[in-house]
């Protein structure tokens, strides 16, 4: 079986192994919701951003916060941090399924799909999604789309911790990952749908730039919980309008722009790793 093609054929004890999965697995610590019935991204909406902390007691963090996401990357808070290193990527191409939550597009790993290293922990990346326009902004620079592949750290000390690994992309060239998905996003257009779709190898998702920022901040969604560790790629992807209009339409329509405004730095500073900036 060739990992370089994203969809496989399945194994054939691939539906027992999805049903013990989908019952067992559980994330230990607040996670992105799954439901987005509760609140929407329309602006002066009730259950808009700016009233995400008062919907839940759970989602407090949204409004009261102090090391909320997005952020904008901008150079006056940038931390040049040579010994922070490259990133350590352990993936691995395992089966997965593609779902349509309402609020965006999600691949959802179903087994141990690899790891990133972060100082040093192993993060166990869980599923990836795609926010259009993207989030994080660059010194006040919008970009199109942004995929996060979202982690999560063994336990440590009674708790884990979340990684996000972010993508920033502009209007170019076809990305070819989400040319591959294309199909299948679209019978899943307004419809909570989710297909298993065989094997997924995570590498596809990965833009192989060496230079990143990092920040501490938060999910970008209810919870918005904190203590999240940011890694924004430098490099910039390429996607086009079609393409973005497929996620738009997928989603339902509260969610066509499903990006949460930026937050406050509220004195945050942003490490940023370049391999041939030592000092």
């Amino acid at each position: 079986m060739k990992h370089s093609k994203i969809v496989t054929k399945f194994h054939s004890n691939l539906p027992i192994l999805v049903t013990i999965l989908l019952l067992s697995t559980k994330w230990t610590i607040a996670q992105e919701v799954e439901d987005e019935l509760p609140f929407d991204y329309v602006e002066g909406s009730k259950k808009g951003p700016s009233h995400w902390g008062e919907l839940k007691k759970e989602w407090k963090a949204c409004k009261i916060g102090k090391m909320q996401s997005p952020i904008d990357i901008s150079s006056d808070r940038l931390r040049l941090a040579p010994k922070l290193g490259r990133l350590k990527i352990n993936y691995k191409a395992q089966n997965a399924t593609l779902k349509n939550r309402g609020h965006d597009i999600e691949v959802k790993w179903l087994g141990n799909a690899g790891t990133i290293d972060i100082n040093g922990v192993n993060f166990f990346l869980h599923q990836a999604h795609w926010h259009s326009p993207a989030e994080h902004t660059i010194n006040g620079s919008k970009y199109d789309v942004e995929l996060h592949m979202v982690h999560e750290s063994a336990m440590i000390n009674g708790k884990t911790q979340i990684a996000v690994v972010g993508v920033l992309y502009k209007f170019g060239q076809p990305d070819r990952l989400l040319e591959k998905l294309s199909k299948h996003i679209k019978s899943m257009v307004n419809t909570e749908a989710e297909k298993l779709m065989g094997v997924i190898n995570p590498t596809e998702f990965l833009r192989r730039g060496n230079k990143y920022y990092k920040y501490i901040g938060s999910l970008t969604v209810p919870p918005c919980t904190e203590g999240v560790i940011w890694i924004i790629n430098k490099k910039i992807g390429h996607v086009c309008k079609g393409q973005v209009a497929l996620l738009r339409d997928a989603v339902h329509d509260h969610a066509t722009m499903n990006n949460r405004p930026l937050q406050l730095h509220n004195g945050r500073f942003i490490q940023y790793y370049d391999p041939k900036k030592k000092t």
